[in-house]
């Protein structure tokens, strides 16, 4: 039943956290967009009214005029729509969805002990200090280089590698990306809650008060603004990235990830370009070569199994199921004792089930070695030689 309702849980809090994050990334994009596509105004009223920029839109059968001012307009209008709520609401939803996935077990998905060995307490404490030791060092990166764009920028960029490379020595893979993720989506909304809407507040609070804003908060929320969408691809692969086993159980987990959120930060950067009407090809070509690269760097070699190297007969299907019983069945049966159901619906009750997922209970068992998830249930490497000589065998039932 615990596991039923923590599953339900899951389902509830993904569905809330992946529409919260759309809609954030949503009118990130578009403001960016915006800022990189205005014009200044024709019309000298409007630049005598301290106007910056304006774009027009069409969109849904209307027209939109959109404007910016240098610093801000001259009279403050009565409803000023401020944009927080999707970013709070995001890093909520996520980190409650950690907390009850990640840190509700972390025996199961923080540890890896062939990666390091320790306990559940250090585990938890050790993955609330990531997210955030990576506000602190960020914060402090801006703060002592926030003059020199192009420097703050490959120092954040080194940062993140070295942040990728801890995390991947800490944690065990699948969780060493998740938390790569959620550090940077904390710094995103931290630079919302701590940076950006506090230096807009200071400059409506100078406007009620008669005085002329300081230009230096406007400034400071363009440029965290500007590192929150460069930090946006990388985020979304994170999360997406417990999907995909080749990535976080590669040798090199941590080259593997820096290598694809550096590729999502080219390619953002791109369009951020393109905005400005300037269309750098070089730039998605070279994210899609990355990307090409990590696929063929992760590529499995193949098993050579130690039953086949000694010219063992063929094995069969009741040679490795008890090894499934024991080691797998706890998740993947019709009523897991781990799970409140079985993962991605794989099944390894009856023969047949065991059958119809043969290819990827080697894939994930054996090239892989990402299940049991955590090695939670201890199998051992003579089991997975055992379960790919049954495969490279046939399959045989």
């Amino acid at each position: 039943m615990e596991g039923f309702i923590t599953d339900w849980l899951n389902l509830a809090l993904r569905w809330f956290h992946v529409i919260a994050a759309i809609a954030w990334i949503g009118e990130s994009f578009y403001f960016v967009a915006l800022d990189n596509s205005l014009k200044p105004p024709t019309d000298a009223n409007q630049r005598r009214r301290g106007v910056f920029g304006e774009l027009w839109h069409v969109h849904g059968g209307g027209f939109y005029n959109m404007q910016k001012y240098t610093v801000a307009p001259p009279e403050m209008p009565d409803d000023l729509h401020w944009s927080k709520w999707p970013s709070y609401t995001t890093w909520l939803s996520g980190f409650s969805l950690f907390t009850v996935l990640y840190l509700y077990s972390p025996e199961t998905y923080l540890i890896d002990k062939n990666v390091l060995d320790m306990g559940p307490v250090v585990a938890i404490f050790s993955a609330l200090g990531f997210l955030m030791a990576g506000w602190i060092v960020y914060d402090s990166l801006c703060r002592v280089l926030g003059n020199k764009d192009k420097l703050l920028g490959v120092c954040v960029g080194f940062y993140v590698l070295i942040a990728a490379y801890l995390a991947c020595h800490i944690f065990a893979g699948r969780a060493a990306y998740l938390i790569m993720g959620a550090m940077l989506a904390t710094i995103m909304s931290a630079n919302v809650f701590f940076v950006i809407i506090p230096g807009q507040r200071k400059m409506v609070d100078a406007m009620l008060k008669g005085d002329t804003p300081n230009p230096i908060y406007g400034k400071r929320g363009k440029q965290r603004s500007v590192h929150n969408t460069y930090f946006t691809l990388p985020v979304v692969f994170a999360m997406l990235s417990n999907h995909y086993a080749m990535t976080y159980t590669h040798p090199y987990n941590w080259a593997v990830l820096a290598i694809i959120m550096f590729a999502g930060a080219l390619i953002r950067q791109f369009f951020v370009m393109r905005h400005r009407g300037q269309v750098l090809w070089y730039l998605p070509v070279a994210g899609v070569a990355l990307m090409a690269g990590a696929l063929a760097w992760t590529l499995p070699h193949p098993v050579v199994p130690q039953a086949e190297a000694a010219n063992a007969p063929k094995l069969k299907l009741a040679d490795i199921q008890p090894i499934l019983t024991q080691r797998c069945a706890a998740c993947h049966s019709a009523h897991p004792t781990l799970m409140g159901s079985a993962p991605a619906g794989v099944l390894m009750d009856t023969p047949d089930e065991i059958s119809q997922n043969a290819q990827r209970i080697y894939q994930q068992a054996v090239s892989l070695k990402a299940m049991p998830l955590g090695n939670v249930t201890h199998m051992t490497d003579d089991e997975r030689q055992k379960i790919a000589a049954w495969f490279e065998g046939g399959a045989v039932k």
